[in-house]
């Protein structure tokens, strides 16, 4: 499958060596063409890997995942164009986590909205599934990492592009546990769950923490 990453960061990087290592091909995504960080992940990652313009990543990707900033994702998507991502499936793992203040961050979006239906809002051609953005960059392709069986989440308005991230979610990236919240507003408690991340992480000086739904 092609897939464009956008984003430059821990995550886009992460995200992309495991999706070009399942045999994908990846184009990652910047505000501009051949910038350092890019270039870098190329050449380090094993499979087939490449670099653009956030819109060279959008309009190449069958699927696309944003691994933006969350408070700059609109531009970045915006600078990716709404003709690049009509009818894909947009994986937002972004968070709307503002960090002027300090730790522990708060939130640039209130929880009468979230970022993911900001942008589907924005972009209403393409099919916007929040996940991945309630566990660290790691745990999110290998939840090995933590001990046990723990749960990641999607929420969205398109059933079928749901069914694709959870396919890539089991069989790539080997998550056992997967939890549909719905349509798109699910995206509201996904990312308030970083509220809570966050303290646990200041509290076990660990990033590499998650949850488990006992039902």
């Amino acid at each position: 499958m092609r897939i464009g990453i956008l984003g430059t960061g821990v995550v886009g990087k992460t995200l992309g060596t495991k999706l070009a290592k399942l045999g994908n091909d990846v184009k990652m995504g910047s505000r501009k063409a051949g910038g350092e960080k890019a270039k870098t992940w190329v050449k380090g990652t094993s499979g087939k890997s490449s670099e653009g313009t956030f819109a060279e990543a959008a309009a190449h990707g069958e699927m696309v995942f944003n691994c933006t900033a969350g408070m700059a994702s609109l531009d970045a998507l915006y600078a990716a164009g709404a003709k690049n991502l009509e009818g894909k499936t947009l994986v937002d793992v972004s968070n709307p986590l503002d960090f002027s203040r300090g730790m522990p961050p708060t939130f640039s979006v209130p929880n009468t909205d979230s970022l993911a239906e900001q942008i589907q809002r924005a972009f209403p051609a393409a099919h916007v599934v929040k996940s991945l953005n309630t566990v660290t960059a790691a745990v999110m392709v290998d939840p090995s990492i933590i001990p046990g069986v723990h749960d990641m989440f999607v929420s969205g308005n398109d059933a079928k592009a749901k069914a694709q991230v959870i396919d890539l979610l089991k069989t790539g990236f080997g998550w056992k546990e997967v939890i549909d919240l719905g349509d798109i507003k699910g995206a509201r408690a996904q990312e308030m769950w970083l509220a809570l991340w966050a303290r646990l992480y200041m509290k076990f000086q660990t990033p590499n923490v998650n949850v488990h739904v006992a039902r």
